[in-house]
C-alpha cells in the first residue's frame, strides 16, 4: 500500500484545512491564521467584489449554482418534498445573501431538556460561555443599528409600519444590530460615503456606506454590507491563510497515522453556459493535521453522509438528525392604507420579539421582522389575489407548474438550473407599494431528518407536525400586525402546497454531551475522530430562534480555541 503522505507534496500539507467560507469557516480561518497556523480555505464558489453581483434579468437568470449545467452563480436552491432551502455559493458563504441581522440567542433559549424523556433540545453550551465570542464577532462584523432617528433613515416606511403595529399590539419592537456600515468610525451616518478601512480588503476595492437600495439579499454592489470577505477572510489572508475559490470538496478521510486527506475538484467559471461532466473532473489532494468542515447545514451533512460508510464508520448515529428551519416563515400584509416601499433601506431594519414560555410568554418564542422582497415572489403573490374560482385552484396550478418547469419533478433535490428558469424566466409583476412582507423565525421543534436515498441523493423530511402550534401562533401574530396596518393578511402561497422555504436550515451534525446525543462535542470536535471539527449551522442541536448567523460565528470562535489547543500540544 502506498503511503498517502508520500504522494502529497509538503507545500500541500497544512496545519488546518477549512471546507467552506461562511460564518463558521471564515471565523475559523481568521482565528487560526492569527495564531500562526498554516491554513487553507477551500470554497466552491467565486469571489464577488463590489459591482460584480448581477442585476439584469439575463444575468440574474444565470446566478445559480449548478456547474454540471454551466451555472457558477451565487444561489444554490435545494428542493425536497415538503421544504426548499436557499443557500449561497461564493467566497463569504451565506453572508453574501443574508439580511445582515446580528441577534444573540436568548439566554433562556439555551435549553437543557431531558432528551430521554421526550425533550426536544439540549444545548451543551450556554449564553455566558458564548458572550465573549459574541462580543468578538460583533466587533469584527462592525455591528451598527439602523440610524432610524436621523434623516434620511427615519423616512423608512416599513420601519415606521412595524413600529406602529408593535405599539398598537403592545409588542416588544427594537432595532437590532446589523452587519451594515452606515457611518465611518466616530462620524454621523451618511449614504454613499467611502468606507475607511484599517487594511485594504482582499478585493482591493473601495466600499461605500449604505445607499438604502434594498438589495442586500441579492448581493451588495457597494460593499456597504459587511460580508465575511471584507473582514474575517481579508484578515485571514493578510495573516497568511491560503484561500482557494472554485474548489469543491468531494471527499475526505482520516490518514492511517494522524490527520486527514482532502480531495477536491477545480471548477472553471469561464465555462459558464456549457454543460460539464463534473464527475469526470480530475481530483486534487491536500492533507491537514486538523480538518474543519464548514459547508453549512445541508452541505456538511451531505458530505458526511456520502463519506460515512467508506471513511467514517464510527460517526454518531445522530448524523442527519435534529434538522429544523429555525422556524422560518414569510407571509404578507397586502393592500394596506399606507405606502410601505419595501425596497427602501436595508432588507431588514427592525424586529418584534415574542417571548417564550421560558421568559414570560406562552408557547415557543419567535421574532418577526420587516422584510424587503425579492422579485421572484411576485408571480406567487399575484396568484394569491386571483378571483375565488381561480384561487381555489392554486394548489393544483402550483403543483402542475412545479413539476412541469422542473421536468424531473421532485426526484432531484438540486434544482438550481430549473428554479432559475422559474424565478427569472417569466414576466415579472410589480408588488404593490403597500405590501409588507413579514419574516418570521423562532423556536420550531428540531424533528427533521436528513438522509441519503438512491445511493447519493440527499433527502430531508422536515416533520412540521410537532411545530404546528408554533406556526399557528406565529401566523396569528402576523395576522394581527396586518390588521393594525389596515392590510389584508395572506399566507405565503407555498403554504397551499404544504411546503416552506428555509432561509436558515440548521442541524444534521448536532452538538451533544456524548456520541449517543450528538455528532460533535461542545467545541465542535467530532466524536471518535480527533482533530476533525464541524463549524457551521449543522451543529445546532435545535433552533437558534433569532437569525442564526451571529451564533454560528460565536460558536466557531469558541471552537477555534480547541483547534488552537490541539495545535499547541502537537507542534514540534
Amino acid at each position: 500500500m502506498v503511503n498517502e503522505k508520500s504522494v502529497v507534496k509538503a507545500e500541500n500539507h497544512y496545519d488546518a484545512v477549512i471546507i467552506g467560507s461562511g460564518f463558521g469557516g471564515s471565523v475559523m480561518a481568521y482565528r487560526l491564521a492569527e495564531r500562526g497556523l498554516k491554513v487553507c480555505v477551500l470554497e466552491r464558489g467565486k469571489k464577488y467584489p463590489p459591482g460584480s453581483f448581477p442585476r439584469s434579468p439575463d444575468k440574474m437568470k444565470k446566478n445559480f449554482w449548478d456547474p454540471s449545467e454551466g451555472l457558477y452563480g451565487m444561489f444554490d436552491v435545494w428542493s425536497f418534498r415538503d421544504i426548499a432551502a436557499v443557500v449561497s455559493s461564493g467566497l463569504g458563504g451565506g453572508s453574501l445573501i443574508y439580511a445582515n441581522v446580528l441577534i444573540r440567542k436568548d439566554e433562556k433559549w439555551f435549553v437543557k431538556e431531558d432528551l430521554a424523556a421526550d425533550g426536544h433540545e439540549y444545548w451543551p453550551v450556554n449564553r455566558a460561555e458564548l458572550d465573549p465570542h459574541y462580543d468578538r464577532a460583533e466587533q469584527m462584523l462592525n455591528a451598527q443599528k439602523y440610524p432610524f432617528d436621523k434623516s434620511p433613515y427615519k423616512e423608512t416606511r416599513k420601519t415606521q409600519a412595524l413600529q406602529f403595529a408593535a405599539q398598537e399590539l403592545n409588542l416588544d419592537w427594537h432595532l437590532p444590530n446589523l452587519a451594515v456600515t452606515f457611518a465611518n468610525p466616530n462620524q454621523e451616518p451618511i449614504t454613499g460615503e467611502p468606507i475607511a478601512e484599517k487594511h485594504r480588503n482582499l478585493h482591493d476595492r473601495t466600499r461605500y456606506t449604505c445607499r438604502l437600495c434594498g438589495e442586500c439579499d441579492i448581493g451588495c454592489n457597494y460593499g456597504s454590507k459587511n460580508t465575511l470577505d471584507y473582514n474575517y477572510l481579508s484578515e485571514a489572508q493578510r495573516l497568511g491563510a491560503e484561500i482557494k475559490t472554485l474548489c469543491e470538496v468531494r471527499s475526505f478521510r482520516p490518514q492511517a497515522n494522524k490527520g486527514y486527506v482532502i480531495e477536491y475538484v477545480e471548477h472553471n467559471a469561464d465555462r459558464e453556459g456549457q454543460v460539464t461532466k463534473t464527475d469526470q473532473l480530475p481530483p486534487h489532494t491536500i492533507t491537514a493535521n486538523q480538518l474543519i468542515l464548514a459547508a453549512g447545514s445541508i452541505g456538511s451533512t451531505y458530505l458526511l453522509l456520502k463519506n460515512q460508510q467508506a471513511h467514517f464508520p464510527q460517526l454518531s448515529p445522530k448524523l442527519g438528525t435534529r434538522f429544523c428551519g429555525n422556524g422560518d416563515l414569510i407571509n404578507f400584509a397586502i393592500k394596506g392604507d399606507r405606502v410601505i416601499d419595501g425596497s427602501y433601506g436595508p432588507v431588514i431594519t427592525s424586529t418584534i420579539r415574542m417571548p417564550d414560555a421560558l421568559d414570560g410568554g406562552t408557547g415557543r418564542g419567535f421574532y418577526i421582522q420587516d422584510a424587503g422582497y425579492p422579485d421572484f415572489i411576485n408571480w406567487i403573490l399575484e396568484m394569491s389575489e386571483a378571483p375565488g374560482n381561480i384561487r381555489r385552484k392554486i394548489p393544483f396550478i402550483l403543483r402542475w407548474l412545479w413539476v412541469s418547469i422542473t421536468k424531473r419533478g421532485l426526484q432531484d433535490s438540486n434544482l438550481s438550473e430549473e428554479i432559475s428558469e422559474l424565478l427569472f424566466g417569466t414576466n415579472k409583476l410589480d408588488l404593490s407599494s403597500t405590501t409588507m412582507p413579514l419574516l418570521g423565525m423562532g423556536r420550531d421543534i428540531p424533528s427533521g431528518v436528513m438522509k441519503l436515498r438512491d445511493g447519493d441523493r440527499l433527502d430531508i423530511t422536515p416533520n412540521f407536525k410537532p411545530s404546528q402550534d408554533y406556526f399557528d401562533r406565529l401566523r396569528k401574530t402576523m395576522e394581527n400586525i396586518a390588521q393594525k396596518l389596515s392590510a389584508t393578511y395572506i399566507d405565503n402561497p407555498l403554504w397551499y402546497l404544504k411546503r416552506t422555504i428555509a432561509a436558515h436550515p440548521l442541524g444534521g451534525c448536532p452538538m451533544g454531551r456524548h456520541q449517543d446525543e450528538g455528532v460533535v462535542d461542545s467545541y465542535g470536535e467530532v466524536f471518535n475522530y480527533p482533530g476533525f471539527f464541524i463549524a457551521d449551522g449543522s451543529v445546532m442541536p435545535g433552533p437558534v430562534g433569532p437569525n442564526p448567523s451571529l451564533t454560528i460565528a460565536a460558536l466557531s470562535d469558541r471552537f477555534a480555541e480547541k483547534v488552537i489547543e490541539n495545535y499547541e500540544k502537537n507542534k514540534v
